[in-house]
């Protein structure tokens, strides 16, 4: 079997393990507002494909000059959207054909993704405003060619550091600053002018002829760089072969006062601690509060009234939503376990509630500085934390009654996705949305001082009244109970 034979099979299975997936009529339905987005995000590039295309003023090098901002752009939605090759090799590691064989299909798969060619929709546009600018035919069909292979060329990059983050968090900072090179003279000197003698520099190789052989040696380096880590990684997690003794054991003594849910906060605590998947999402979640924070409280970048209260908002969310948006699925490698107690899962629920609530403590104390600067006030602080305690955390709770997937606790390269069902995706657009309209409408309206004190009201409300929806819960998930127990079992690794 050459290459060629086996990259058309590997798409085939990879289609078909869709279809077979227990998780098919979620994937359904996570496929509707995947096409969706993608139009929507179609329709934006058109436009400012336009509009750059009128800026460029005949100009086809302005596109490559537009890369700068474009690059970084396509690198943080990858975050969301592209997953690594990696996650799909697993089960072809031990088939009889060469260890890399896979891996490279795999990844000569993300070249050809959609998502690489989406930009299209931006650099179309531009094309034909520049040429109808009268630009040269050549040398515009050579800009698009070029930023085609920069957006690919940026995919491998992002497969890069997104492998490297998976080891370490850390990695994120080398990743940020690669692409605030082109931008670091004008952050040292604080001078427009530097940046303008920045933009002009690059503005005079924008359509050199040397680009593009150095950006596909540059493809070939970074291609050959990831088929060596995928492979690395993906064979050391199936072989355990890093597997750490734990050399001191924590008791958490001071939760024995709180009986079973004192136990299970001890596992709430110990997995966002030790388990890889957990502990990787509660380091970026605090990370962004920590980078946002600073950001409100020593420039002026959000300085708008809105966009101060939409951070402050998701500085207090983002950590619960990005958490408990999967919620039962950790206790879906165990669930058997759980339901051999009557109220197991109650005891559960409430010890989740208390934990998530806690946790709205630290970003309420990284904040703090936005206050002493003038940005924040303490009403405002206590009206955002008390609402995410409250309305949010019990609009996602619901989940906990139709999540059925079981997300792995120490596999990060090669764990499977998750995909929703229309109902979970209406919690979490409830989740996302209607925090937001509560503040608009309130600013509209009556006014911020008084919208915080309302936020205050309605988040204490929800939390004064916790045992009382999560028994709720409770009775629900009970009713499902069989068909939940089958989806995690059935998506267990």
């Amino acid at each position: 079997m050459n290459k060629l034979q086996l990259f058309r099979l590997l798409r085939k299975n990879i289609n078909l393990s869709y279809r077979r997936s227990p998780a098919f009529e979620q994937n359904k339905w996570a496929k509707v507002l995947i096409g969706f987005g993608a139009v929507m995000f179609i329709i934006y590039l058109i436009m400012y494909g336009v509009l750059i295309g009128i800026a460029a003023e005949g100009e086809p090098g302005l596109l490559i000059m537009s890369m700068l901002i474009i690059l970084p752009i396509d690198f943080l939605l990858r975050f969301i959207f592209q997953t690594t090759p990696a996650m799909m090799v697993k089960p072809y590691i031990l088939l009889p054909i060469s260890r890399y064989s896979a891996i490279e299909c795999f990844l000569l798969s993300s070249h050809l993704s959609g998502f690489n060619f989406l930009w299209l929709g931006l650099f179309i546009p531009f094309a034909i405003i520049v040429l109808c600018s009268g630009a040269s035919v050549l040398t515009t069909l050579y800009v698009v060619l070029l930023a085609q292979l920069l957006i690919i060329l940026n995919s491998q990059i992002y497969l890069f550091f997104r492998t490297m983050i998976n080891r370490n968090v850390l990695w994120i900072i080398p990743g940020l600053l690669l692409y605030s090179i082109p931008f670091i003279p004008t952050l040292i000197t604080m001078s427009a002018k530097t940046l303008g003698h920045t933009l002009d520099f690059i503005q005079k190789f924008n359509t050199a002829w040397w680009l593009l052989p150095l950006v596909l040696l540059a493809l070939c380096g970074l291609f050959m760089l990831n088929r060596h880590l995928q492979f690395k990684y993906v064979y050391e997690e199936i072989s355990k072969q890093k597997e750490k003794e734990l050399k001191r054991v924590s008791q958490f003594a001071f939760f024995n006062r709180f009986g079973i849910i004192g136990e299970y906060l001890k596992i709430e605590l110990k997995s966002n601690l030790r388990n890889k998947t957990m502990k990787q999402r509660c380091i970026m979640s605090l990370a962004l509060v920590v980078v946002f924070s600073l950001l409100i409280a020593y420039t002026n970048v959000y300085d708008n009234p809105m966009m101060t209260n939409f951070w402050c908002l998701y500085c207090f969310a983002i950590y619960g939503m990005t958490a408990l948006i999967k919620i039962m699925g950790q206790e879906g490698n165990y669930i058997s376990l759980l339901m051999t107690q009557r109220e197991n899962i109650i005891s559960l629920l409430k010890a989740k509630y208390i934990f998530y609530c806690a946790v709205l403590v630290i970003p309420f104390l990284i904040m703090l500085p936005a206050v002493f600067k003038g940005k924040f006030t303490l009403l405002m602080l206590f009206g955002y934390m008390l609402l995410v305690g409250g309305l949010i955390h019990f609009i996602i709770f619901q989940l906990a009654v139709y999540n059925k997937q079981t997300i792995p606790l120490q596999l990060k390269v090669t764990g499977k996705g998750n995909f929703e069902n229309g109902i979970q995706i209406i919690i979490e657009l409830a989740a996302l949305l209607l925090p937001g309209m509560i503040v608009g409408i309130g600013y509209f309206t009556v006014g911020l001082t008084t919208t915080y004190i309302f936020m205050c009201v309605l988040g204490l409300a929800f939390i004064v009244t916790y045992p009382l929806w999560i028994r709720n819960i409770y009775n629900r998930m009970m009713k499902r109970r069989y068909e939940n127990i089958e989806g995690f079992l059935a998506t267990k690794i």
